[in-house]
This record gives C-alpha cells, structure tokens and sequence, in this order.
C-alpha cells in the first residue's frame, strides 16, 4: 500500500468529506468449501456463519447475490488470536464455499490451523491470495459510487455481482471499520479496471496513510498492529463484536467464557489523546511519578477530525477512563485514556 499520492490532506478530505478509494494489502482471501464447510467452520469462529446467499429481489435471472457478512476471530486453544476474521459466501452454496477475509501477516497461522483443526474429507481451505485483491470505497459519497459501478451497495452484508471474483465478478460488503464504507474483492487481472471505474465515477485514490488515520479515528484495531498471537480478543474489546455467545462449542471458548463469567484480563484496548506530542507505536505509558509500565501504544495518527495526535494502545485494567497516563516515563507528557468509540 502506498503511503499517499502526494496530497494527504486531500485524500483525508476525500474520505470524509466525498469518495476514496484505497488499494489494500493487510487483508487476504481465503475459500473453505467440500461437504461441510459450514459445520466444520462452526467449530473454529468464534461469531456465527451466515446463511447461504440469496437471489437479489427474487428475481430468478438476476446475476446478483446478497448475504450477511459477519465479522469474528479464529482463536488457539487457550484463547488467543490466530487472527480476525470476517466470513462471507463465495457463491450460492457449499460447493462454491465460504470467504474469509483474514489478517495478511496472520494468513500462513491461519492455514496451519485449518491444517490441524478442519478435516479434509469433509472441507478444504483454498488460498485465493495470489488470485485476488480487495479496494476499499470509503465516505459519505462511496455508496452513490458503489452503486454507479456495481449496481448497488449493500447497506449491510454482502453481495457477489457477475458470479463474484471466482468468476470474473466482485464481492461487495459493507465495511466494518470505517461507516460508511465498502469492501471490494476482485479477480487479480481486473484490479486496475475495477480502480479506474471507481475512480472515473468520483473516487479519489488514497494512501495508506489516510486509511489508517480513518482506522484509529473509529477506534477498530487491526490485527498485526493493534493485535497479534499472544492477545485474547477480550482486551481488544472485541467481545461485543466478534463473538457469537449462544453458538455451540468452538476452539478457545472455554477461556472466553471464564473470562466473561468468573474472571478479567489484566490489560484493555483505549483511545489515547497526546495532544501536540509526537508519540511513536511501541512507547510506554506510566501513572504521574511511577516508575511501572502501565500502558503501550500500538497505533497512532494525526487526526483532523480530533484537531491532534491520537492512538490506540493498552492500558492496565486498573487505569478506568477517562484518565491520564504519562507518556515515556512517570514524568513524561500527559497522555489522555478513553474508551473505544462506541464502547
């Protein structure tokens, strides 16, 4: 992903004010399918599958398929994180299979676990990295967008256009991170035809660095940043969002219902407020005049729409916002805590 086109100021802009369009490289495709994808994945998401996709508006001729989108997390045995997931179809049933998008530096942790935990005979798991990438249409103008290119934009879910990126089509969802927003899987091959309708329909292209400010604006983490293999999705405040608690058994559950019921983690996910200090991903955060670590931060940007630097990072369960945290040492710079917007 390219950090920015030479104006970020203006990409900003864009995605808030009007349409962007960003190419992105942190997300991978995958495709389970076989006899039972869906009871096999059952046991290894934590959030629900959703049903097979329906014929838009009925309608028996039509080319277009709707569905939900559900975002979750695939989990270790002991309750950590091999990554997030959202999971979608890929077509009208099993023989087509299910999508996930998955974590780009989690996607070789992701294979290895379906290794071990999802029987061949019953679902394989397909790589579809090489043969697929994803845009992202973001603002308050990417559904006129959407819809100008692709027919519609679901205003939840998903749906497959023209048979979907197996098939020379896309895959639309509605995006999870920033609102509103759309996510595009397309066949490889037609990544730059895809980009230039966008952009001829108004899209402005953004960089990375516009992308990420929007992400830590919402407050969503994002997985090899703000999570990795040792976080239970607990502390990233995912549990409200990524978890299907009335499902049957799945990798890792036990964990995250002790912690829901009987006991706590020790760290927890907040916004944080520096102001007009410069802070980098990695720094450490004290109580005023201590000396023990009380915080890191994960991720930060310049954020117009808060008027200064904000971040993400983690927080000692005894520091309850809104508080303060000092930045680098006990006597560094005061560091505002929040919770997560929407929390």
């Amino acid at each position: 992903m390219r950090r920015h086109y030479g104006d970020p100021a203006a990409e900003y802009r864009a995605a808030v004010e009007g349409c962007g369009v960003v190419v992105r490289g942190d997300r991978r495709l995958l495709r389970v399918y076989g006899r039972a994808p869906v009871q096999m994945l059952d046991g290894i998401v934590t959030s629900r599958i959703p049903q097979v996709p329906v014929v838009a508006g009925g309608l028996a001729d039509s080319t277009t398929l709707t569905g939900d989108a559900v975002y979750g997390t695939m989990l270790t045995a002991k309750g950590r994180m091999v990554s997030d997931v959202v999971t979608l179809w890929l077509g009208a049933g099993e023989e087509e299979g299910l999508g996930l998008s998955v974590a780009e530096v989690a996607h070789e942790a992701v294979l290895a676990h379906f290794r071990r935990f999802l029987p061949p005979r019953l679902a394989r798991v397909e790589d579809l990295g090489a043969g697929t990438r994803l845009l992202t249409v973001v603002g308050p103008g990417a559904g006129e967008v959407v819809a100008a290119v692709f027919g519609d934009a679901p205003m939840d879910g998903f749906m497959l256009v023209d048979g979907g990126p197996l098939d020379g089509g896309a895959l639309v969802a509605r995006g999870v991170r920033q609102v509103p927003s759309w996510d595009v899987w397309v066949a490889a091959d037609a990544l730059s035809d895809v980009r230039d309708r966008l952009r001829e329909h108004g899209a402005v292209p953004l960089g990375a660095g516009a992308w990420d400010t929007l992400r830590v604006e919402a407050g969503f983490p994002e997985f090899g940043i703000d999570m990795d293999d040792g976080t239970i999705p607990v502390e990233a405040g995912l549990v409200d969002v990524a978890f299907d608690h009335g499902k049957g058994c799945y990798t890792g559950q036990e964990v995250i219902v002790r912690i829901r019921h009987r006991g706590r983690v020790n760290w927890h996910l907040r916004a944080l407020r520096f102001g007009d200090v410069a802070a980098r991903p990695g720094a450490q955060l004290f109580e005023a005049g201590g000396s023990k670590v009380r915080g890191r931060v994960t991720s930060v940007a310049d954020s117009p729409r808060f008027g200064q630097v904000i971040g993400l990072g983690y927080v000692r369960r005894e520091i309850e916002p809104p508080a303060a945290v000092r930045l680098g040492s006990g006597e560094g710079a005061e560091v505002g805590v929040e919770e997560l917007p929407g929390s």
